[in-house]
């Protein structure tokens, strides 16, 4: 199944979407990877989901990623005396370590981690930010704040610290026993939550190996100060606007997102932007007119994919908001002024051969107008050095690892197929036409151009660029 567009969706399941028959149709309707959201759902739940799609899979041809988003550490308040209390702006209030029932003069924080990463004058934002407290004084075991912006507080909300670097890995042991799992499943990518700093990126890599991709969300304003370091060491970027949201002034949001778009772009690391990109479609079957624009901001600045969370999980439209987003990136990908903002905002390539071959690839495409690219890969380095390159024609990569080719279904413009390896030169032209034929990609008279590695299976060395013509047969 060819997608006619570049840019990827990527779909949540939950309970609205999770029957065989709804996930095909997700599948159908546009979607091209599926997350599995940990932080709700049992084991057993995410398996028969998993197994769904490798079917679908199977019997589609189309090779689909499949992306564990684990869920984090949750900082929360404890409970409130009868569910709910009410903070008064410019009131006192505290908060510890003691797990009584929370009054409106104090509640319990059963996070010792925060009180020693505390500074006076330190703002916690309490249920998304609604509640705002500002720290005048604490201790290993309290906090004493005053509210700076007052509400109502019920049981379990979440609590943010915004500018500081909480002492706790991103992988609670939930999240070691859900990542245990969803690896023996076989899942292609592992988002990871709450990353602060490069070294949370190395702690998942150690656990993972190659056995996934990882993919950073970055939703702490910390991470961003190590932006181009964690977007170095991960193999994809997650722009999470929920939390994000939460910790800088919403005014930053898009310029944040822009910031780590172009900086994963400018590595070669898929990005994706998230959060209530269609939010209203949870209850509605057509977006606002603003979500639209706000996924064609995404589409026009270059991001790989846009995801859908609630509106496909638990929303009343699920296939209407994947079907909605499919036709959004179509029309924009249409617009002959996409072509024009991509090239402008194309970054310069590594002094290297790989990106010397990708370049000309992008240049002699431009040139020629080839019906496709052809990028044979083992590990999906020449396809995501080609991805990176944005160029017109799509992106067929031929890869000998079917895992591979999952991975690459969240990467833009490529078309990632299974296929046996390739031994020499003359070999390697008659499979790429006919491939390219077979998927119909192009068809007898057609151009293509192909870049590989020489020798043959040896990965990460992109250095063969080829044209050929799809013969007749």
């Amino acid at each position: 199944m060819k997608r006619q567009r570049h840019s990827r969706i990527l779909a949540t399941l939950g309970p609205a979407s999770s029957t065989p028959e709804r996930i095909r149709e997700l599948f159908e309707a546009g979607a091209d990877v599926f997350r599995l959201n940990f932080s709700h759902g049992s084991h057993e739940d995410h398996a028969a989901r998993y197994h769904t799609i490798r079917q679908i899979e199977k019997e589609t041809g189309r090779s689909i990623g499949i992306l564990l988003d684990l869920q984090g550490p949750k900082l929360r308040v404890g409970t409130m005396k009868d569910g709910r209390v009410t903070l008064e702006t410019g009131q006192k209030f505290r908060l510890d370590l003691d797990p009584a029932q929370g009054t409106s003069q104090r509640a319990y924080l059963p996070h010792p981690e925060i009180f020693a990463a505390l500074e006076d004058g330190t703002d916690l934002l309490l249920d998304d930010g609604k509640l705002r407290l500002r720290v005048d004084s604490f201790g290993q075991d309290f906090a004493e704040t005053t509210v700076m912006v007052g509400g109502p507080l019920s049981d379990r909300k979440g609590v943010n610290v915004p500018g500081v670097v909480l002492p706790i890995s991103p992988l609670t042991e939930k999240d070691l026993v859900d990542l245990k799992f969803g690896l023996e499943l076989g899942v292609d990518w592992v988002a990871l939550s709450f990353v602060q700093r490069p070294g949370d990126i190395r702690e998942a890599r150690e656990l993972i190996g190659d056995k996934a991709w990882i993919m950073a969300k970055l939703e702490k304003p910390q991470a961003l100060e190590h932006l181009e370091e964690i977007v170095q060491l991960c193999d994809g970027v997650m722009v999470a606007r929920g939390d994000l949201g939460v910790e800088v002034p919403p005014q930053r949001v898009p310029v944040l997102q822009r910031q780590i778009v172009r900086t994963a772009r400018a590595a070669g690391r898929p990005v994706v932007v998230a959060t209530q990109m269609l939010e209203s479609m949870i209850s509605s079957p057509v977006p606002t007119r603003a979500e639209a624009s706000d996924v064609a901001t995404a589409i026009y600045s270059g991001a790989d994919a846009v995801m859908l969370s609630a509106e496909s999980a638990a929303g009343q439209f699920p296939l209407e908001a994947v079907s909605i987003m499919d036709s959004i990136i179509k029309e924009i990908e249409n617009d002959p002024s996409w072509r024009t903002i991509l090239e402008a905002n194309h970054s310069t390539a590594e002094a290297s051969t790989a990106d010397a071959i990708c370049c000309a690839l992008r240049r002699v495409a431009s040139i020629l107008e080839p019906a496709t690219n052809v990028a044979y890969t083992t590990t999906g380095f020449s396809a995501l050095r080609a991805s990176r390159e944005r160029p017109i024609a799509p992106i067929l990569a031929l890869t000998p690892r079917v895992e591979t080719a999952r991975r690459l279904s969240l990467a833009w413009g490529v078309h990632a197929v299974p296929c046996e390896d390739v031994s020499d030169l003359g070999e390697m032209i008659d499979h790429a036409t006919d491939m390219a034929a077979q998927h119909e990609f192009a068809q007898a008279g057609d151009t293509i151009v192909m870049i590989a590695g020489v020798p043959f299976g040896t990965s990460g060395r992109t250095n063969l660029l080829h044209v050929a013509t799809v013969p007749q047969k």
